[in-house]
């Protein structure tokens, strides 16, 4: 018996190999090496593969978990949820003004002090250093490796 996780591991990967056999059809162009459907394909193909891991890793642990009665947890947080949900509507209003950069680096430290709040110097420092890599890592996949124009901020142009 599968549980929420491995119902939606499922259900993804589900998805995920539906969309894929859908970019089968694209036409490729004799001219460029790599077709319209590499890059969907790729991400489609490791969203199912993560899918598949998610519900084998819960069919799993409920074989090897003895059956307890459920506990009582703690209640859904959905102010948190709202908030994350937040975070990311401002980080999508900043990205014209601020640019990819900028706003990415504020999202991510900002979503970051928001779900694991930071009380030390030390965790300020993890936030930063990981919007750091993060955008940098973003920056470099994209700009330069995959060649997608990332947008420059009004204010920044950068």
């Amino acid at each position: 018996m599968l549980g929420r996780d491995g119902l939606a591991g499922l259900a993804v990967a589900a998805a995920s190999l539906v969309l894929y056999w859908l970019t089968l059809g694209l036409q490729g162009n004799p001219l460029v090496p790599i077709g319209p459907g590499f890059y969907p394909r790729l991400v489609l193909g490791l969203t199912a593969a993560l899918g598949l891991a998610l519900a084998a890793s819960d069919w799993l642990a409920r074989r090897r978990a003895p059956r307890a009665p459920a506990a009582a947890g703690s209640a859904p947080n959905y102010l948190l949820v709202a908030a994350a949900f937040g975070v990311f509507f401002a980080y999508t209003l900043a990205l014209p003004t601020l640019g990819f950069r900028v706003a990415t680096f504020a999202f991510v430290a900002a979503l970051n002090a928001l779900l694991d709040p930071p009380r030390r110097a030390r965790q300020w420092l993890r936030v930063v250093l990981l919007a750091l890599g993060a955008t940098v890592a973003a920056w470099l996949i994209f700009e330069h490796y995959l060649t997608v124009l990332l947008p420059r901020g009004r204010w920044t142009d950068f």
